[in-house]
This record gives C-alpha cells, sequence and structure tokens, in this order.
C-alpha cells in the first residue's frame, strides 16, 4: 500500500484497540478521539502506537477495546508544553479506518512511506553488540507551511550510508513505526515510565536534486 504513491506521508496500520477512545479536541465543530492501537510484530511484540481520528470518519462508540481495525493516514507530530517544556508528540493521524474481518489477513500490518528532509544531524552509534544505529530527525512537509518533524532509526548498512547524510538531503524510506518504553529520571529524583514513538527504517533511498 505504501510502495507506490505520490504522497510524501504515508501509514497503514492494522490491530487491535487497545484502550478506549477520548476526546481529545474540536477543530471547527469537529471532534477529534485518541486511542492507542496494539499492532503485532513477526517477533510477538506489541507496539502500541497513539491514534487521532475524527468522529466523522466512524462511530466511534463501534471502537471498543480489542476491536480489530484497519487504518489508513499519516505520522503527524506537534509540540506540546508538558513539564515546563516543550515536547514532541507523535500519533497515527487515521484519514480512512474500517472495523477489520476475522478472515482478513494483512501481510504487513505496519508500514510506513515517509518523503522529507534530514533536519539535523545524524547521530551514528554502535550498540555494546555492535550492532550499527544512526538516529535522523525527518521533516516532511505538509500544506500551509506546516511540517511533521519524524524521528527514524536505521540499522547496519542503513546506518553507515546515513552517518555521511547532511542536513537539507532529500530522502525517502520505508520501515514500520515502532513504540519502544524507557525511563526518564526527573531532577526531583522520580522516575517515570514513558514511551517513545520513532519509524524504523527497512529501505532507504536518497533523492537527488
Amino acid at each position: 500500500m505504501v510502495e507506490h504513491t505520490s504522497e510524501n506521508n504515508q501509514v497503514l496500520v492494522a490491530g487491535k484497540v487497545d484502550s478506549q477512545p477520548t476526546f481529545a479536541h474540536e477543530i471547527y465543530g469537529e471532534g477529534f478521539y485518541s486511542f492507542t492501537l496494539a499492532v503485532p510484530r513477526l517477533s510477538g511484540y506489541i507496539d502500541l502506537l497513539p491514534v487521532t481520528l475524527s468522529e466523522r470518519l466512524i462511530d466511534i462508540g463501534k471502537l471498543s477495546v480489542d476491536t480489530q481495525v484497519v487504518i489508513k493516514g499519516q505520522f503527524r507530530s506537534y509540540n506540546k508544553f508538558i513539564d515546563g517544556k516543550n515536547r514532541l508528540i507523535l500519533t497515527v493521524f487515521a484519514k480512512d479506518i474500517a472495523l477489520k474481518g476475522e478472515d482478513e489477513e494483512i501481510k504487513n500490518p505496519n508500514q510506513i512511506y515517509l518523503d522529507g528532509y534530514i533536519c539535523k544531524q545524524p547521530v551514528y552509534r554502535t550498540t555494546p553488540l555492535n550492532r550499527e544505529i544512526a538516529d535522523v530527525l525527518l521533516a516532511v512537509n505538509r500544506p500551509y507551511n506546516k511540517s511533521d518533524y519524524i524521528p527514524i532509526i536505521m540499522w547496519g548498512r542503513n546506518a553507515r550510508f546515513a552517518q555521511n547524510l547532511a542536513v537539507g538531503q532529500r530522502i525517502k524510506i520505508w520501515g514500520r513505526i515502532q513504540s519502544r518504553p524507557y525511563q526518564k529520571k526527573l531532577p526531583n529524583g522520580e522516575v517515570h515510565d514513558r514511551i517513545a514513538y520513532e519509524v524504523s527504517v527497512s529501505k532507504l533511498q536518497l533523492v537527488n536534486g
């Protein structure tokens, strides 16, 4: 679904509703709700992804916990003022949602395609087990002079290639959205459990010109 497209930000995710949708905000009389979607990996690990959708896409009452759905949309970011500082919030913004039939098989339930510009110098590192990793922040343009800032992570030869990319270069990537739990230690010594979201890249293409 996301292999061949003219749009620069496309997502397909399929899984189970993991939390009851709650009202998030309203824009021009249109209500938006948010919930968490549980998306399985082949390894058996479950990614818990945040979803935002309009009340006009589906009867919200149909989205009870454990309901199977297929969502097409975009991966978006926005800044939110939390604990005295701005934090980058990421969400799957649904443009289409459908209830998934029990006999309907989605071969790849977590796909994303992005076409954007590197906006921060890539950070290359190796893990204690000698796995090569590169962290990249990608700016993906949206209409009305807006951009989404998406953290992406590359592995192996893609990581080696990415370490030499410069700010402003345009790339296309294909991969999946993943959730990663971590612990954040606050200045007062408290430790909070948090979840980071990022795109794990399986395919990378440099766009010249």
